[in-house]
């Protein structure tokens, strides 16, 4: 029964990280101006904060989640300024000569700004809290929650693997020029989900 409930949230993590918003595109512009490790890297940030929200929604922390909901206004706005400090910084960015060397800030830099990006995201939680209720998962049953938040981590990170993975299998073909316009088309988006963050304010 406990596999029954791992297997509904790996389906449930890599349903809700699929849909390529702006941690997507974040994820593809980091995996080709800096390579695989540093884009999948971007994508468990996301993954740890889908955990999370999973997690208040299994075990029922109502205190936590009430006070995001109530909240919201500002983490949509923080939120918003945070993609479009994202999306110039991508705008005016220059492809790199060469794949970033891997180093620890830079890692550490690629997880937590997609975690927080994450977390500033109130409607995640929405999301999670109805899912969590559909699928009559009760606050006693600790183990089947602890189950299905393990289950929507893996679906998540699993998600992140591929499109960093599917990403870098078509990097080596892209010259300087076209990753200039990736780096703009991919700081527009990104700064565009920013200003429409802010205006549904």
């Amino acid at each position: 029964m406990d596999f029954h409930f791992l297997l509904k949230g790996i389906l449930l993590g890599f349903s809700i990280a699929a849909p390529v918003g702006p941690i997507g595109v974040l994820c593809i512009r980091r995996t080709i101006s800096m390579g695989m490790l540093h884009g999948f890297i971007s994508g468990l940030g996301a993954a740890t904060a889908d955990s999370l929200y999973g997690a208040m929604a299994a075990f029922g922390i109502t205190i936590i989640s009430n006070f995001l909901l109530d909240n919201q206004i500002y983490l949509h706005f923080i939120g918003g300024l945070f993609l479009i400090y994202l999306g110039y910084n991508t705008f005016i960015s220059l492809p790199a000569e060469k794949a970033a060397e891997i180093n620890a800030k830079g890692l550490i830099d690629a997880y937590t700004s997609t975690l927080m990006l994450t977390l500033t995201n109130p409607l995640t939680i929405m999301s999670f809290l109805a899912i969590f209720a559909g699928l009559e998962i009760g606050t006693t049953n600790y183990t089947s929650a602890c189950f299905i938040v393990l289950g929507v981590f893996i679906g998540s990170a699993l998600w992140w693997l591929l499109l960093s993975g599917g990403t870098n299998l078509l990097r080596a073909k892209l010259n300087s020029s076209q990753l200039v316009w990736i780096n703009r088309i991919s700081g527009l988006i990104i700064l565009g989900f920013g200003l429409f963050s802010l205006i549904k304010l």
